[in-house]
């Protein structure tokens, strides 16, 4: 969800130029089941997105297999690179429909600093002000995306942390246990560690900070004792799947990136059945549900489209034709 904010710009515009034509039909043989009923956008022709990892990837396939049971047409063009290039697809029409995230609207794409606290007030302001670009964000999710740290419960039944307090806590009273494995980006960014430490009260020792790959982190904390703790995201399958504990930003200290439906707006004003079919998605995904979705692509290595397929099935909002 987060971005290299420069080098996407240029990939985007490079991508803008060529049209973005890429793409291929759903070809599923799909029929409504709670949603879709009267099969609403029949004769419609639309194109779905996504940005480049798991989760977004699952989310957009949703959509497109939602669209789909209802009597759409539809081009999947899943997958893009970068945020970037996804957002400028549905700004500019090339793309109908994905999900993104209200804190990168905020602070990426709108260009706000702050955050804001409450998740719903959060979406409120993300959807009144992007509606001057074109974009219509429907229902939020709970989904949320967001940073974090985790610690494997072997250690956690050591040391019982629960929050961030209770890592600043510890921090002060023995500074050499709290050893923690982040990202280089996450290491220096305003809203990752050194925002962290000053929102807590902590300074870690520089000794006790090991940057490394994101998926070296999992394992680590996981498996060995070089980090106690280490930088996740929330909907992370691998948190499941290697038994950590998240820690809870109880001082609400990160951005929330809560999974919202983005419409382009001229798609949307043709078709507001479309609110009417993804809104029920959207209040049956949360975070759980998100870690559960994600280890099936990321751990299991599992197709996310079937995934996308096998939820809504499994959930009676599409049915087998």
């Amino acid at each position: 969800m987060r971005v290299g904010l420069v080098g996407a710009v240029a990939l985007a515009l490079t991508l803008a130029g060529c049209g973005l034509k890429s793409g291929s039909p759903m070809v599923d043989n799909v029929m409504p089941g709670s949603v879709g009923q009267g099969r609403p956008l029949h004769g419609a022709s639309l194109t779905v997105t996504s940005k480049n990892f798991s989760e977004n990837i699952v989310l957009g396939q949703m959509i497109g297999l939602v669209f789909k049971a209802a009597g759409a047409e539809v081009l999947d063009r899943t997958n893009l690179p970068g945020s970037i290039s996804a957002r400028e697809a549905i700004v500019n029409g090339s793309a109908d429909a994905m999900y993104e995230y209200t804190g990168t609207g905020w602070i990426t794409y709108l260009g706000h600093a702050k955050p804001i606290a409450d998740p719903l007030e959060q979406w409120k302001a993300v959807r009144d002000e992007d509606r001057k670009n074109g974009v219509t964000w429907l229902t939020p999710s709970t989904l949320d995306n967001t940073y974090a740290l985790a610690i494997s419960r072997k250690n956690n039944a050591e040391h019982h942390l629960r929050t961030l307090s209770d890592v600043a806590a510890l921090a002060k009273m023995d500074p050499s246990a709290v050893t923690i494995c982040v990202e280089n980006e996450f290491a220096s960014r305003d809203d990752g560690l050194p925002g962290m430490e000053k929102a807590y009260g902590m300074s870690l020792p520089a000794a006790n900070i090991k940057k490394m790959d994101a998926g070296i982190i999992y394992t680590q904390v996981s498996q060995s004792n070089s980090c106690l703790l280490g930088e996740v995201f929330t909907t992370d399958g691998r948190i499941r799947a290697m038994d950590l504990d998240v820690l809870v930003d109880d001082k609400h200290f990160f951005p929330n990136y809560n999974a919202a439906p983005v419409i382009h707006t001229k798609t949307f004003e043709k078709y507001p059945e479309i609110a009417g079919l993804l809104d029920p998605v959207s209040r049956k995904l949360t975070t759980g549900v998100a870690q559960v979705l994600n280890a099936k692509v990321d751990v299991d290595g599992q197709d996310p489209h079937e995934v996308a397929k096998d939820w809504l099935i499994q959930e009676g909002f599409i049915k087998k034709g």
